[in-house]
């Protein structure tokens, strides 16, 4: 076909606009996204080259060369992987089909906006190229085309790009780079070998420049025609652990996840034994943007023997545990290993089974560390990940145990960092029963009136605040032999806590206050499934509770705010004779009205919403007024 110009999708002119103008904090990123992008196309060609052979043609040697033209001042990628076709080339860089384009402009916001690493987070690696380059050339042929059906895309990087026919002899790619007058240090060779040291070291693909030899005529390096492979061309992951250092794990993660903050922990180890495989997996520092996205497919990349298989391979770690980034190559699975087979692998089971367990191991080490500095970290961990975690108790029976001693909560003796354990060792003499209490937020959890008895007993209480702990409760029932109790739930019973003369005195209490108990209950049958008298409280008039079997009211707002209909079971209130507003009701003419009060308080107290605000407001003012 001859020449033909196209106009680039809105989303993409909106990128290189950013790129160009926005994206200077670290140039040289833009090779390290090339190459990569290099050894993606080899990746997938060795792929599809499984069913069909023929696609290697001539070259069945994978590989990568950098071509450095200083007179031209062009930098070209070349790769002899599966190239593209003139209408991949206009699908794959006219447009950008991938989501999270929005999320990237948005990321680039503020301080963000010069942060370079960002690009490659969103599939649009390819247009770093226009960082150090005011015009991209990219010449390509499908495998299995024939030469006369090569590809010339080009552009400057504005609003528009050619696409043209041309006669391609190899298949592959070349992205040739025309350099901007001030990006010129790009040129020297030095250069470019110390970016691949630094970002594609672990491509397991050979990348080849031309060696070079001082001219002393010329004054310079001058390329020869032989070429030299300048990087280790071996898997990172496949190297032996007291090879790589510290440094190389680091950078090779910024790589994999496109993070610019180091790691908080890593493990590398081979297992053997009925399933073979490396792992080589990684907790990032912080939570990414969609961390709370269950459908989004997890971090870990699949290889078989080397070899990529597949990205984000969900079934290789469990969901609750999708922040974990990572590398697990697998020496029994087939090459030809699809989503669906990975479903059903009993080796795959294994490996999932394997990785989970090193993972937690991992965690447990920072969690039970003496370290000060460890134990900041998992803190670290735990608030940006630690909801997360919580989802698996319901998901991982298996890991239960295991999980329950990770977990941290806020409490009434402290804000943060209380585990099962430290509860159950602070347990008072006589306690056996884990208590808990649910709420939207830290501040609504300690003043709730629920607490009141159990701070006059020095009684510790965990504070959940997490949209997931409602949920963590109903799979989580016990700790070491001890019961979670919602202070929230059921009737009010501190056992062996509570002395005999105290409970006398209740069901006395109970007793002489029961003509107003029976005024109560019908004063409010058609909001309250019971009222009853308390020994929860101590200063507050009344408090809201629900049955032992029943949905809580914190659960049914979550529920209801998400839209979901939440059954409409009614809550029990539970009053407190000794205080003064329940003391006048019995002999006061406006009984039902602070019934009334009384209860729509409570409910507020307990973080509810009334129905009716207005007729709660005229109630309090009549009250006031008389």
């Amino acid at each position: 076909m001859s020449k033909h110009t196209h106009a680039f999708q809105a989303e993409v002119k909106q990128i290189l606009h950013l790129v160009t103008h926005s994206l200077y904090s670290n140039k040289e990123i833009f090779l390290r996204e090339l190459v990569s992008n290099a050894s993606d196309a080899c990746d997938k060609l060795r792929f599809e080259a499984l069913d069909k052979p023929e696609l290697f043609e001539d070259q069945p040697n994978l590989e990568i060369r950098l071509i450095v033209d200083a007179e031209a001042k062009t930098i070209t990628i070349r790769d002899n992987g599966v190239g593209m076709s003139a209408e991949e080339a206009a699908a794959h860089l006219g447009t950008i089909a991938k989501s999270g384009t929005r999320e990237f402009m948005a990321a680039l916001d503020g301080d963000k906006k010069k942060d370079a690493n960002l690009i490659g987070q969103f599939g649009v690696g390819f247009y770093s190229g226009f960082i150090v380059a005011d015009r991209i050339t990219v010449e390509s042929r499908r495998a299995g085309l024939p030469a006369g059906e090569g590809v010339r895309w080009s552009s400057e990087g504005t609003g528009e790009y050619d696409l043209e026919t041309i006669d391609k002899p190899t298949r592959g790619t070349d992205v040739i780079l025309h350099l901007r007058e001030e990006e010129a240090e790009f040129l020297a060779a030095w250069k470019l070998r110390s970016i691949v040291s630094k970002y594609s070291d672990h491509i397991s693909l050979p990348i080849l420049m031309r060696k070079e030899e001082w001219d002393k005529d010329a004054g310079k390096y001058v390329a020869k025609d032989e070429w030299e492979t300048v990087n280790k061309a071996a898997a990172l992951w496949a190297r032996p652990k007291s090879e790589v250092t510290d440094a190389e794990y680091q950078e090779f993660y910024k790589q994999l996840s496109y993070d610019a903050q180091p790691p908080l922990s890593y493990t590398h180890n081979r297992v053997e034994g009925r399933s073979e495989y490396t792992q080589l997996l990684y907790i990032p520092a912080k939570a990414p943007y969609d961390l709370w996205n269950r459908d989004k497919r997890g971090g870990v990349k699949l290889y078989v023997k080397r070899v990529f298989i597949m990205d984000d391979a969900e079934a290789l770690m469990p969901v609750y545990l999708r922040f974990v980034k990572g590398v697990i190559d697998s020496a029994d699975l087939p090459l030809n290993v699809s989503r669906e087979l990975l479903q059903e692998s009993r080796d795959v089971k294994a490996i999932r089974e394997g990785s989970t367990k090193r993972v937690l191991s991992m965690l447990e080490s920072l969690a039970d560390s003496d370290s000060a500095d460890d134990q900041a970290k998992y803190m670290s961990f735990w608030k940006e990940f630690g909801a997360v975690l919580k989802e698996g108790i319901g998901e991982d029976f298996q890991n239960q145990e295991r999980l329950a001693k990770l977990f941290r909560f806020a409490s009434t003796h402290a804000d943060e960092g209380v585990s099962l354990a430290d509860y159950v060792k602070r347990m008072k003499e006589g306690q056996e029963t884990i208590y808990v209490i649910t709420a939207d937020s830290l501040t609504a959890a300690k003043s709730s009136p629920q607490l009141e008895i159990f701070r006059k007993k020095g009684l510790e209480v965990l504070l959940l605040t997490d949209r997931v702990d409602e949920w963590l409760l109903s799979h989580l029932h016990e700790f070491e032999g001890h019961a979670l109790q919602s202070v929230a739930k059921g009737a009010f019973d501190l056992g062996k806590l509570q002395d005999e003369e105290e409970k006398k005195q209740a069901e006395a209490t109970a007793e002489a206050f029961k003509p107003v108990l029976d005024r109560l209950k019908e004063s409010l049958k058609d909001r309250a499934k019971d009222v009853r008298v308390t020994t929860r409280l101590v200063d507050s008039p009344a408090c809201i509770v629900v049955d032992e079997g029943d949905m809580s009211a914190h659960l049914a707002r979550m529920l209801k705010q998400a839209g979901q209909d939440a059954p409409a079971a009614k809550p029990i209130l539970e009053v407190n004779p000794e205080h003064a507003l329940v003391k006048r009701l019995d002999n006061d003419p406006r009984f039902d009205d602070l019934a009334q009060i009384l209860f729509d308080q409570a409910l507020l107290a307990e973080g509810g919403h009334l129905d009716n605000p207005a007729e709660y407001v005229q109630r309090v003012t009549k009250l006031l007024s008389a």
